[in-house]
């Protein structure tokens, strides 16, 4: 066991000369050049301590929860003590197989393309859309920008929690799901970690909620396929999809900050639509959005036509988890569109409205808190994904 305060200060102190390798290793590894790799940590343990390159290593490992840098602390350790390369190329390889397809092909991706002398691979034009493996969810580049937050006292239906209205800028672009992640891709994830989704899902019936045994995200209640929005997901099942698309891809998966869903879904609008302030017909799913799904169900995602971002049912069909904790107004909400981290984080901010709601939850500004662990069959989730510079 390593205690982090002492050991990491005599830590410091010896290997301070090889942290420069040791950069330049990860670097090299996380591109792909594993040979490379293998040279600039041989380095690193010639110039510094043995124990204190193990040290690292395992902070480092508690840090970020990698494979690879455990195996790199014992590479590490394998190099100082003069086993050579063979038994560093041993576990070298052996980290190569616990890989998914999915890091190798994205780690030689980044390689080539600094190689070549491209973009990296998260230079992203404003609009461009993409996978970052064939089961991940299609993604947008959203560009950076500020926007007003919340509604006016005048806004129709508007709610006391809208307020006060306030300007936000978001510094960065980022990427947004086109779509609420769909059933097919909950799927997947659910078979490969065996993720525990509960045995019980709230519904409503005669206008009453009640929590009914027997129903989840297979079984809500109503007709799905694969191409609807995956419901019966709480915001623990929510975070724990991103972050299992964070480990296949190597990328930053979450979910959207209550200001960004906001800004993501105006796409520059101000009015309580994307589309203008009349809910018109035909252009959401709701219990009064002329619909053919109108409060039976879920409609297939990528149903209705795309705000100008290029998002699609940003209004209406399921509501959407977002990181934020509850808080009743926009007093001391933070202007720079990160997430709000204080306040009743037992219940999280839910977005857009769904298809058993009437036409004035789904508007831009509207928002709710709903208990974190709760499953609803009209409740789903879309993914961000932070683009590096």
């Amino acid at each position: 066991m390593i205690r982090i305060g002492n050991t990491l200060a005599a830590a410091l102190a010896l290997a301070w000369p090889a942290l420069a390798d040791f950069d330049a290793g990860r670097a090299a590894f996380d591109a792909g050049r594993f040979d490379e790799a293998v040279a600039e940590w041989r380095a690193a343990a010639e110039s510094g301590d043995a124990r204190a390159m193990l040290a690292l290593g395992g902070l480092h490992a508690r840090g970020l929860g990698a494979p690879q840098d455990y195996v790199a602390a014992h590479m590490w350790l394998d190099l100082a003590a003069g086993r050579g390369e063979a038994a560093a190329a041993e576990k070298r390889d052996a980290l190569a197989a616990r890989m998914t397809a999915a890091q190798v092909a994205a780690a030689r991706d980044r390689a080539a393309r600094r190689r070549s002398g491209e973009p990296g691979a998260d230079a992203r034009r404003v609009g461009e859309t993409f996978r970052d493996c064939a089961h991940c969810p299609e993604m947008t580049a959203v560009p950076p920008g500020s926007f007003t937050m919340g509604s006016p006292p005048s806004e129709e239906e508007r709610g006391d929690t809208e307020g006060p209205v306030h300007r936000v800028s978001v510094p960065a672009p980022f990427a947004v799901g086109v779509h609420k992640v769909t059933r097919g891709e909950f799927s997947r994830f659910v078979s490969a970690t065996e993720h525990a989704t509960g045995d019980s899902c709230w519904i409503r019936g005669d206008g009453d909620w009640e929590e009914r045994p027997g129903r989840d995200w297979r079984n809500p209640g109503f007709s799905q396929t694969d191409a609807h929005p995956a419901v019966c997901v709480s915001w623990h099942d929510a975070r724990a999809y991103a972050g299992w698309l964070s480990r296949e891809t190597g990328a930053n998966y979450r979910l959207l900050s209550e200001a960004e869903w906001e800004y993501a879904a105006r796409a520059g609008t101000a009015t309580r639509y994307h589309w203008g302030d009349d809910i018109g017909r035909g252009r959401a799913n709701c219990d009064g959005c002329g619909s053919r799904w109108d409060n039976a169900g879920t409609a297939p995602v990528g149903s209705f036509a795309a705000n100008a971002f290029g998002l699609h049912g940003v209004h209406g069909n399921v509501w959407e988890w977002t990181r934020d904790c509850w808080n009743a107004d926009y007093e001391g909400a933070p202007r720079d569109g990160g997430a709000w981290e204080g306040g009743d984080c037992s219940r999280r901010v839910i977005r857009a409205g769904s298809w058993n709601f009437a036409p004035g939850e789904l508007r831009s500004a509207n928002r709710f808190g709903y208990g974190a662990r709760s499953r609803d069959f009209d409740l789903g989730f879309r993914v961000a994904r932070t683009l590096a510079p």
